[in-house]
Formats: C-alpha cells, structure tokens, sequence
C-alpha cells in the first residue's frame, strides 16, 4: 500500500496542473423556484426573480463576482414548471414569465459559465407523478421541446431534465425520462443532459433504489449515449435533507466511494448538483471540503459540484450560499470560499 501510495504521489508531483480535476464547480441561483413543494405544486406568486432589477437578491452580482473573483463556472437556475407556462400544462412558454427566467440564463451566458436550466418540479405537477396519472409523458416532452429549441444553438446551455423525483415508479420514470430525450433531440439540441433518479436523486441510493438500472439503458435517437450524465444530490446533515446547519458525514464511504465504482463500472458520468451546509459550521467546514475533494480527486466519473444555494435566499438562510454584499464588492461565505471555492482551484 505504501508503495504504490508513494507511485501515486510521484506521479502527480510530475503531472502537476495536467493532474485530472473536475471540470465544473458552482452554485445554484434560486428565486424562479420559490413556491415550489415537493409534490410538485408551485404558487407562482412566490416567485422571487434572483435579479434585483425584478426586486429578487443580485443574482447578476453575484454570478459575476462568483465568476470573475473566484473562477466558478457553473450555475444550476431552477425554475417551476407552472412558471414557464403560466399555470398552463401543456402549453406554451409564457412570453413575459419565460423572458424574466430567460433574462436569467443570458445573464448567466454572459459571464462565460455553464447554466443549468432545471425544471424544479420533484417529477410532478400539482401532485400528479409524469407518466404515472399526471401529466403524460407527452406534456413533459413538450416543454423540454420548447426549451431545446430556444437553446439549441447555445452549448453552455445544460438541460436539467427535473429535480429531484421522489416515491414513483423509477422504471416507468426512466421511461418518461427518455421521452423527454427524444424531444430534445429532435429539436437539434446537442446540449448536455442531466438525469436525475428517484429518492431525491440520491446520490447515495443511486444504484440500490433502481434509478441506474432505469436511466443507464437511456439513450439518444441514434442509440449514443453521448452528453448523457447522471444527475445527483447529497447533503451532510443528520437526516440529509440539507435544512440542518450542522453536517454529521463526508458522505465518502457511504455514498461517493460506491457511486464511483458503479460510474466506473458502466464507464458513465455524473454531476452532484445540490449539496451544502451550515455557512459557518466548523463540521460542515470539513466535511464538504472532504466531500469535494474526493470528487475531484475522481473527475474520471465526476463532472463537478454544484451548491445549494444563493441567489434571492438571504445571507441568513440555514445554508445559504449567497455572498454579502457592500458597495458593490462581495465577500463569500466561509463555506464557499473554504470548499465550494477552494477545492476548484
């Protein structure tokens, strides 16, 4: 062990900066999903735009300074499905709804990041599961539809297929799920596609609750499987439900240890894209940082991280990630500079 330890070590002092590193690290800009709850209702009333010029928090700002001052290059922008379409399922992208979230993402384009357009729907519409007595697979496919054709030509553009599905079907889930692919697809968008499985895409009970035996066959119209990556989440608190500011696990050997060997052994990818904890929380402090490094030590399977959350959360939120703000200059919190940050660079 100790040979081959040292082998590693030498290896890597040769390699340097060449060393393997994940490719993205951000943050999540919330606000265009406020209102929404796990059983997939959404009051679109609650929307908090994340863009001061609409009255949410500074999400241009912060964006900017995340990009610019930290060298992050990634940010997840959920939204609500009954947003988009204006309480309407099945129809059209709502013209002023859709150009306040689009104002969003050009934003986003502009400081040379990724973005993640997530629907923030938990695989559901007003109760209703996708495929499974709500809305038809049909309609799911139409949005996805709507939204590849807007963006097809723009690469940094990620498709979040939906966040966080819970107590469904996960077979018939993955079907819904490759609908959704075909109609992407179809419209000639190449972008990358995130898909996320059941259990609030655990990252942990990725493989034993069936989500990658129902979302590995998934593919392309023309039978790849390229720009298809799973998508997963994992938090560090006592129940992992990521409302605790205190963080118990670095979730290494339990979750991300196993999921590397499952994505090795299918020579597939994913990108952990919800994550945190308590701002200041000395644990919380070790234990991402832990977490991340052991993601990025394994970019092989990894595409990156992506934290939960600022945006229009305020800088007291239980694990809020959004910077303080004064005179226009921004300071991070500790836990984003230490880990969200500090195990990118």
């Amino acid at each position: 062990m100790l040979n081959k330890l040292s082998s590693v070590v030498a290896v890597s002092a040769l390699l340097g900066s060449a060393y393997a590193k994940v490719k993205y690290a951000g943050v999540n800009i919330a606000g265009f999903d406020f209102g929404c709850g796990t059983d997939g209702t959404c009051n679109t009333a609650s929307v908090t735009p994340p863009l001061s010029f609409y009255g949410g928090g500074d999400g241009q700002g912060q964006m900017n300074h995340f990009v610019k001052d930290d060298g992050l290059n990634i940010f997840r922008l959920p939204v609500g499905w009954q947003y988009l379409t204006n309480n309407t399922l099945g129809g059209p992208l709502n013209p002023n709804n859709f150009g306040e979230y689009n104002t969003l993402v050009q934003i986003c384009l502009n400081t040379g990041a990724s973005c993640i357009v997530d629907i923030h729907n938990y695989a559901r519409w007003n109760g209703g599961i996708i495929g499974q007595g709500g809305p038809t697979d049909q309609q799911f496919a139409s949005i996805w539809s709507q939204l590849a054709n807007v963006y097809q030509g723009q690469s940094k553009v990620i498709f979040g297929i939906m966040n966080e599905p819970h107590d469904l079907n996960v077979s018939r889930w993955g079907e819904s799920v490759q609908v959704a692919v075909n109609a992407i697809r179809t419209a000639g968008a190449k972008n990358l596609i995130t898909l996320p499985g059941t259990n609030y895409a655990s990252a942990q009970n990725f493989v034993s609750s069936g989500s990658a035996a129902a979302l590995a066959p998934i593919t392309n119209p023309d039978g790849t499987k390229t720009n298809l990556v799973f998508d997963v989440h994992k938090y560090l608190d006592v129940d992992g439900s990521g409302t605790h500011t205190n963080c118990v696990t670095n979730n290494i050997a339990s979750t991300f240890e196993p999921l590397a060997e499952y994505l090795n052994s299918v020579g597939r990818m994913a990108i952990l894209s919800e994550t945190g904890g308590g701002p200041n929380d000395t644990s919380c402090l070790t234990d991402l940082c832990q977490e991340l490094q052991y993601i990025d030590q394994n970019a092989n399977v990894f595409l990156g991280w992506v934290g939960w959350a600022a945006g229009s959360f305020d800088t007291t939120y239980t694990i809020t990630e959004t910077p303080f703000e004064s005179n226009g200059k921004f300071t991070d919190q500790p836990l984003v500079s230490k880990c969200i940050v500090g195990e990118f660079k």
